[in-house]
């Protein structure tokens, strides 16, 4: 098969033409039609509702062309011309500077004035409403100055504060873009053009018209274009992009791939069986857009703040007008105080302080193999006093390994006896006779042929290996056959073990004793929740022998044996109400009821079997060390949130009354510093939100 492979990729066919016959240039031009029309169909949510309606780069154009007007408007003013000691007067020359910052008002302020709108009518006011009120009042005093009005015009203050605030929230909204261009990168793995196996023959295809059940073949260093099944070759895959394995996993027949891993260095054949919406990324890809799009217990009350404090900053500008008028001052300084106090009390970085660690966190998670469906139930993980683990396939692979293989006779060696287990059981698919093949492989022994395999019904199997008639099978044959079972040596738990004997010419030569392993991470998984002071428990539906074996290997707290589907649910309910914050981890199927009970369901799973619909998040790896990784991570995403809540609300709390003028006359702050301070926030909430990181082990 591979040969003939290899005979399609190198068939010859006319230059400039690919091996479906099109152009060469029509192939280019679909695979960058289809590129964005992939693109577009992810294209669905919206990343910063504060910004409806404009764009990044609009911002930016629009800080551009009124940065360029606000310097003619800096030259024309008075106070500038003074601080600067040059003089710029002619006729006319105060309308050229109406102009000139009517422009920039109208121009450069225009989003503001849309967005105080737009929150009016929603009864919501907030930092839109600050700045287009500031702006405003600052425009309508200046143009009043113009006519007549007493006093000095805020024209070159009311420039450079939109220029500022557009500066600001073009930097913000390029911050939001990168966990959205995160998201986008998921999409980018798949590649735009398919090579599709159909009556032996080779062709590409576009993406969008692959199907189930296609055979699709992926050459070396190629993007894998869907889930699916190999059915040919053998290669190192590398997920790290979908699951956050660094290390390129070994897939070979019969085993799962994902689409957009990179293949390695071998080719598959691959039937697909998750193609377009069926397929792993997508769900990552909704999931994520989802989790992103619902708002957590913090920031429903960043929300709150935001609407409190914009009400609060409106209400101490309007009291600090009223002050300083009574106080004696002009209207030209009480206007300045109270236009500077609603400036630099724009809550703009308490707006973006929490939603911003929402979308990155979220986009992190996903790439490293940690999906989140429920927002919430991953602020609560930090809270978390028990957690509850399934066995089977949560801290146990879930198939059965070898665990010893022990002669009978000095005739054969352990080894020999493993090549004569293996050669008659290749031929079968039984989860036995798979965990015999792998250990062959894992010790890299050679696996002899066989024949005549005769697969006996609820007993074994049986065939030809070197000429001899080899039987690999379970106590019930010596039942069968009327014969005694050989003695089982003592240190073989039989409570936990699977035990297999292989008869060679109808004499027992050796037993191999099998049983669904521990997994390697679970033991410091354990160790590492317990240093965490988190209580790890064991329910499982397997008897008491096995679950206190693995419960005392791997040092928990307890075990629960012999507990039904239904059951764990009033288990897990037992903890709750004496008070415990339970997670349940489990495979998301039997499962089930349990994980919807949990305060944090935890579903592990790979490939397509992760979505689990009951769960909260989901373990992409199917690793213990994942749910130690989800609490810490937890926390970090959580610290983030409290220290850029802190920094919004703490700044806001010291520059109010030092805009208000409470310093007066010693220190003063102006509209435009105001402005600058307000900017400066934001982009540290920003910059502390990306700083945001995965952590690669447990920070206990």
């Amino acid at each position: 098969m591979e040969h003939s492979t290899e005979n399609h990729q190198h068939h010859q066919h006319h230059p400039g033409m690919d091996v479906s016959g099109k152009s060469a240039e029509k192939v280019a031009a679909e695979k960058q039609h289809d590129k964005h029309a992939h693109h577009k169909q992810y294209d669905k949510h919206d990343d910063h509702n504060l910004h409806k309606g404009h764009h990044v780069e609009d911002f930016l154009k629009r800080f551009w062309i009124c940065l360029a007007l606000t310097i003619p408007v800096l030259l024309l003013s008075r106070m500038i011309q003074h601080w600067l000691g040059i003089e710029l007067v002619f006729s006319g020359d105060n309308f050229v500077l109406l102009m000139l910052s009517s422009t920039i008002y109208f121009y450069g302020g225009w989003p503001f004035l849309v967005g105080i709108v737009r929150e009016l009518r929603a009864g919501n006011p907030g930092m839109m409403t600050l700045v287009a009120v500031a702006i405003t009042t600052a425009f309508i005093y200046s143009v009043a100055v113009v006519f007549g009005l007493k006093g000095m015009d805020f024209f070159w203050e009311l420039a450079t504060l939109i220029d500022i605030m557009l500066l600001g929230h073009w930097l913000e909204m390029k911050s939001q873009m990168a966990a959205s261009n995160a998201l986008e990168s998921l999409v980018e793995l798949l590649p735009a053009l398919v090579h599709l196996e159909r009556n032996g023959e080779v062709q590409d295809i576009s993406l969008k018209e692959l199907k189930n059940n296609d055979i699709v073949v992926i050459k070396p260093g190629e993007k894998i274009p869907a889930d699916g099944l190999i059915i040919e070759g053998n290669s190192y895959v590398n997920e790290s992009m979908l699951t956050g394995e660094s290390v390129p996993v070994k897939r070979e027949k019969g085993g799962k791939v994902i689409g957009g891993a990179i293949n390695g260095d071998g080719v598959l054949k691959v039937n697909v069986t998750g193609a377009g919406t069926d397929s792993y990324l997508n769900k990552v890809i909704e999931m994520v857009q989802k989790a992103q799009g619902t708002k957590s217990i913090t920031q429903n009350l960043a929300t709150i703040v935001a609407k409190w404090l914009t009400i609060v900053s409106i209400s101490i500008g309007v009291v600090t007008l009223i002050i300083w008028l009574s106080s004696g001052k002009e209207l030209s300084f009480a206007l300045e105080r109270m236009v500077t106090v609603m400036v630099t009390s724009c809550p703009h970085a308490l707006g973006v302080a929490i939603p911003l660690v929402v979308a990155i966190s979220t986009t992190l998670s996903a790439t490293h193999g940690l999906l989140i469906r429920n927002r919430t139930a991953f602020e609560n993980a930090r809270k978390l006093t028990t957690i509850i683990f399934d066995k089977t396939g949560t801290l146990t692979k879930g198939s059965h390994e070898v665990q010893e293989v022990k002669p009978l006779t000095t005739q054969y060696s352990a080894d020999e006896i493993l090549q004569y287990a293996a050669a008659v059981q290749q031929n079968s698919e039984h989860h036995i006779a798979l965990g015999i093949v792998r250990k062959l492989k894992a010790k890299q022994l050679t696996l002899w042929k066989s024949g005549n395999f005769e697969s006996i019904q609820g007993i074994g199997v049986k065939g030809i290996v070197n000429e001899k008639i080899v039987v690999v099978a379970g106590p019930n044959y010596f039942k069968q056959e009327g014969k005694s079972i050989p003695e089982i040596p003592a240190d073989i738990d039989q409570a936990i073990s699977t035990v297999t004997f292989v008869l060679i010419n109808n004499e027992p030569v050796g037993l191999i004793a099998l049983a669904d392993s521990i997994r390697e991470t679970a033991a410091e998984s354990i160790a590492d929740l317990k240093r965490m002071n988190i209580k790890a428990y064991l329910l499982t539906g397997d008897n008491e022998k096995v679950a206190a074996a693995v419960a005392q290997k791997l040092g928990m707290d307890g075990y629960f044996a012999n507990v039904l589907p239904h059951e764990k649910l009033l288990k897990l309910k037992e903890f709750q109400d004496k008070g415990e914050r339970v997670a349940m981890t489990g495979d998301g199927v039997n499962d089930a009821p349990a994980l919807a009970q949990a305060d944090v369901g935890i579903a592990v799973g790979s490939g397509t079997d992760v979505a689990a619909e009951t769960a909260d998040i989901i373990l992409v790896n199917s690793d213990p060390k994942d749910v130690v990784q989800l609490i810490t991570f937890g926390k970090a995403t959580y610290r983030k949130m409290i220290q850029n809540l802190v920094w919004a609300v703490g700044y806001n709390i010291i520059a109010i009354p030092l805009a208000a003028g409470v310093l007066y006359p010693k220190f003063i702050l102006s509209p435009a510093m105001g402005a600058v301070l307000m900017s400066l926030s934001t982009i540290i909430v920003a910059i502390n939100a990306k700083m945001l990181k995965v952590p690669a082990q447990a920070t206990l």
